[in-house]
């Protein structure tokens, strides 16, 4: 297998683009070769990249009671999770929050809403929000409110948000296994809306809900197509009282193979590790950025806490990376 990964990596150094086939021939891959192929995607990152580690934060700005089914998610009232449930902030709490992720090395904020997704009368507030964060701080300003139609998204880009984020969740394939009350063409739809309104798109998924390496790289290839810059990364957090609580998680080598991958197919997106590298990677969680991320969400997320924004930023300094503004 050594000699399609280096022929893979000649291939896009000249311009290709790594087509279907391949891709799935380099998903198979095993043992020591997986280290080959995390190297050439760390050249790829290095040679198509910004050079820099973008870091972004969120706030669980509306939690709980959310219509859909998503059954990875503690959030839905179809499950029997134990979750905080709570309208809108308060604004100067989501400010203040803002405010400490800014002073600690965030460089772009989120808020994040539950629910299928919103009225024009609940965006009113949720727009005085971002144009409050867009004057009294200088981060780069993101949302995730769900199914919007371009009318509503065109307002958030008008008070400042300039990335809209909405996942794929995983392959066409899988998802309706994942989730049956929303399409995966009603999300497709939400993000060319986004496009069309302005805004960059970030749109990605989950590993390890038991779809194969197969679909992921279905997702990764649906996300080329749809000329997605930036791709969160969540590995499975098993929570209990939802239907996915006793799924096992993929081992940490065949998410680091498929990390790699996805910089393969997508040699200059931003790859960003989000929600579960902690606990799925354990002791190997700074290596995604040796097979290729240049991004990753710091601070809690939205059930469940992640590592200190301090401890991500050593991290990535110790691995001889830079850091966005830092």
């Amino acid at each position: 297998m050594q000699s399609i990964i280096r022929q893979t990596e000649a291939a896009l150094f000249a311009g290709a683009v790594l087509d279907r086939e391949t891709a799935g021939k380099l998903a198979r891959i095993e043992g020591s070769d997986i280290y080959t192929l995390m190297d050439v995607a760390r050249r790829v990152r290095d040679h198509f990249g910004a050079g820099k580690v973008d870091l972004c934060s969120i706030v669980n700005a509306k939690s709980g009671a959310c219509s859909e089914d998503c059954r990875f998610c503690a959030q839905s009232a179809h499950h029997q999770a134990c979750v905080k449930t709570y309208d809108l902030l308060d604004p100067d709490a989501i400010v203040g929050r803002a405010r400490v992720m800014e002073a600690e090395g965030a460089h772009r904020f989120s808020l994040v809403t539950s629910g299928r997704g919103m009225s024009d009368a609940e965006l009113e507030p949720v727009l005085a929000i971002y144009e409050r964060l867009r004057r009294e701080t200088k981060l780069s300003l993101c949302a995730s409110l769900g199914i919007l139609n371009e009318a509503q998204l065109r307002r958030l880009a008008e008070a400042g948000v300039t990335m809209y984020h909405h996942n794929l969740e995983a392959s066409r394939r899988f998802f309706p296994q994942i989730c049956t009350t929303h399409s995966y063409d009603e999300r497709i739809a939400t993000i060319r809306a986004a496009q069309a309104a302005g805004m960059v798109v970030c749109s990605g998924g989950i590993f390890s809900m038991g779809e194969t390496i197969d679909d992921r790289i279905d997702m990764a290839f649906e996300l080329r197509e749809l000329g997605i810059r930036s791709v969160p990364i969540n590995i499975l957090n098993p929570i209990a009282g939802t239907p996915l609580e006793g799924q096992p998680l993929i081992p940490p080598l065949e998410i680091l193979k498929s990390i790699a991958l996805y910089r393969l197919i997508l040699p200059s997106a931003r790859i960003r590790m989000a929600g579960g590298r902690e606990g799925a990677l354990r002791d190997l969680q700074s290596l995604p950025f040796i097979a290729g991320a240049d991004a990753a969400l710091v601070g809690s997320y939205l059930t469940t806490s992640g590592r200190t924004v301090a401890e991500d930023i050593q991290m990535l300094r110790d691995l001889g990376l830079n850091v966005n503004n830092l």
